[in-house]
């Protein structure tokens, strides 16, 4: 049950930060042929992989972001958000936790191949920490004291990296409202993290179209539950 429960709130917080990309305009480098084609095929494509929860459909996704990597293959977008694909299906995925693994190794590959492309290496780095986080919901009771640490030291170095970034702050905060409070998390330890997060979001301007944006929507959300708890 504490298993079941801890992945819930995992999956949770990993659709509601992400949800908010596919809404936002990026650009990308020219792809062979129609670099407009390229964007609007990838553009298409993140709105479907940041609006389902069916592991079915993420796998379309990723099928998809496949062909867009074929298509442009010096840009890292389609396997930073290949990544995300594939670490959501863990999350998700009813299967074997053998199995759940081998997409967070598949995710993993792929955020290697991004970084090799000359990723935004902070962006990168946020997604490490969602696959960590992702390891450790697989088997909480044993992976905790590992992937913790993990999740913690991934962010750690993004922020060094580009401490601009709010999607760090975002992650973070998450990472500590899930925590229980016997080992120092909980809501109102999480609240001034979300509140940072907010701060650098309203400062924040992404770099292109397709490229990351996401996570305002769900720090916002997060705030405002805060409020109307305060009220009650």
């Amino acid at each position: 049950m504490k298993k079941a429960l801890f992945t819930l709130t995992l999956v949770a917080a990993s659709f509601s930060s992400f949800a908010a990309v596919a809404q936002q305009p990026t650009a990308t480098p020219a792809a062979a042929g129609n670099p407009d084609a390229y964007t609007a095929m990838m553009a298409a494509t993140i709105q479907d992989l940041m609006s389902t929860g069916d592991p079915a459909k993420l796998k379309q996704a990723d099928a998809k972001l496949e062909r867009a990597a074929q298509v442009a293959p010096k840009d890292w977008l389609p396997r930073y958000y290949q990544a995300y694909a594939r670490t959501i299906t863990a999350f998700v995925s009813k299967e074997e936790d053998e199995t759940k693994d081998k997409y967070l190794d598949q995710a993993e590959a792929a955020l290697a191949q991004a970084r090799k492309l000359g990723g935004e290496e902070s962006e990168l780095l946020v997604v490490q920490a969602y696959i960590y986080q992702a390891r450790l919901s697989i088997s909480p009771m044993l992976r905790s004291m590992k992937y913790s640490k993990m999740v913690t030291e991934t962010l750690a170095q993004a922020k060094k990296l580009n401490p601009a970034n709010p999607r760090i702050y975002l992650v973070q905060a998450n990472n500590v409202y899930y925590t229980p409070s016997m080992f120092g998390g909980g809501a109102d330890v999480a609240k001034p993290l979300f509140q940072e997060a907010q701060t650098r979001f309203t400062a924040f301007k992404p770099t292109s179209v397709l490229a990351p944006n996401w996570g305002e929507r769900q720090v916002k959300g997060r705030l405002k539950s805060y409020e109307t708890a305060s009220v009650k």
